[in-house]
């Protein structure tokens, strides 16, 4: 499934606007992802270690959940006007096989002589408990 990009100009982002999106995180995700990366650690990959430490069951790689954001502003906010400069990500809560996860961006600044916007970017779980929260820089071209 392939969505169409937002086409967000600069002159039409306001601050304080939104978009969000969710996404299922599955097992297939986190071997696709681990095909990708190299990331083959048993945290992420073997139940019966991953049932040995504190979080109980497999963890998804923090970088697959960070990497939604790509989606967020290619796609959503700004969408095709996008060119993504900058990302800072702090990771809060695990996410597992299974969760219902919401990216979120909320444009909070934007600078007219760099056409720069600052957007906020959060995932949750369907809990409403924050797995990552950061700030993206992106041009809108």
């Amino acid at each position: 499934m392939t969505e169409k990009p937002s086409e967000y100009v600069f002159e039409d982002i306001k601050l304080g606007l939104k978009k969000e999106f969710k996404v299922v995180i599955t097992e297939s995700m986190l071997n696709e992802f681990a095909k990708l990366s190299g990331d083959y650690n048993p945290l992420h990959m073997d139940e019966q270690y991953a049932q040995s430490t504190s979080f109980k069951k497999r963890v998804c790689h923090g970088l697959l959940l960070a990497s939604f954001l790509s989606q967020l502003v290619g796609v959503h906010l700004p969408g095709k006007n996008a060119l993504y400069l900058s990302q800072s990500l702090k990771f809060i809560s695990p996410c597992h096989i299974g969760d219902v996860i919401t990216v979120q961006g909320e444009v909070l600044d934007k600078s007219v002589a760099t056409r720069i916007i600052t957007l906020k970017t959060t995932i949750t779980n369907s809990s409403g408990s924050y797995l990552i929260d950061g700030q993206a820089k992106v041009l809108v071209r």
